[in-house]
């Protein structure tokens, strides 16, 4: 479990309670649960991240195999995100037992300098779009169209999930989508976060995802927001990518699934 001094635990707190909140105003409709709720999006059922039970609240672990049947039995897969380290880690026996399969998540603030910015820029989603559609082939050459389609259209779904939603964009000289990310801000609450940052495969080792990260830590500091992180898997090579441009691990997030 990680061991965070107080000053990472004051930030922390808030970081939680922000991932919480833009799942509940991302969901086209949420179902209550004990110690937390159903974020679902029925028309984009194919996307397993809008369509999870996300526990944010005080609940007994061994329960939460039974509420994720209770609130996506519906559906023919199970995502449950518990943004408390210690619920998850304590519920994780039960849910390894009942099949799924597990995930941790780094949450990562960034200490560093905020750099300039500058290469990469706010865009639309017709921008990304074809660049979207080409990545997630890629990744799940089997996949049908519909499921393609909503993977890349439910980007749709985030602009409502914070105050301000950027897609973040470094493009070629054509004009073409090389590298991107999300950005949500909260001015009032001053908190930013950082998701999904991505590169074309034919575009990597071309600095373009560096000029992304760069203008969404800029824009994210321009908008108020001093609290500034993003979450990376604990066992995949980009947590320390990040790493080199200051940020700093101060918490889990876990993650279950069972198709």
């Amino acid at each position: 479990m990680t061991q965070t001094r107080p000053e990472a635990l004051a930030r922390l707190t808030p970081i939680r309670a922000f991932l919480a909140a833009f799942a509940r105003r991302r969901a086209a409709r949420t179902v209550d649960v004990p110690g937390g709720f159903a974020e679902l999006n029925d028309d984009f059922a194919h996307s397993r991240v809008d369509n999870r039970l996300v526990v944010d609240g005080p609940v007994d672990p061994r329960a939460l195999p039974g509420l994720a049947e209770e609130a996506l039995g519906h559906l023919p897969h199970r995502l449950i995100t518990v943004l408390h380290e210690e619920t998850g880690v304590l519920g994780a026996p039960g849910l390894l037992a009942a099949g799924y399969t597990s995930a941790t998540h780094l949450v990562m603030l960034h200490t560093g300098r905020v750099p300039e910015g500058g290469g990469a820029a706010p865009v639309g989603l017709d921008v990304l779009r074809a660049a979207l559609v080409r990545r997630w082939r890629g990744f799940l050459p089997d996949a049908d169209d519909e499921t393609i389609r909503q993977l890349v259209e439910r980007r749709r779904l985030r602009a409502r999930g914070a105050d301000t939603v950027h897609f973040v964009a470094s493009r070629t000289p054509e004009g073409e989508a090389a590298s991107w990310a999300d950005l949500y801000l909260d001015p009032a609450r001053g908190i930013a976060q950082i998701e999904d940052l991505l590169t074309a495969e034919e575009h990597l080792g071309a600095g373009h995802g560096n000029a992304v990260l760069a203008a969404a830590l800029r824009l994210a500091a321009d908008g108020g927001c001093g609290t500034r992180f993003l979450l990376a898997d604990e066992d995949d090579w980009p947590r320390h990518w990040y790493g080199r441009r200051g940020f700093t691990a101060i918490g889990r997030v876990l993650e279950f699934e069972r198709a």
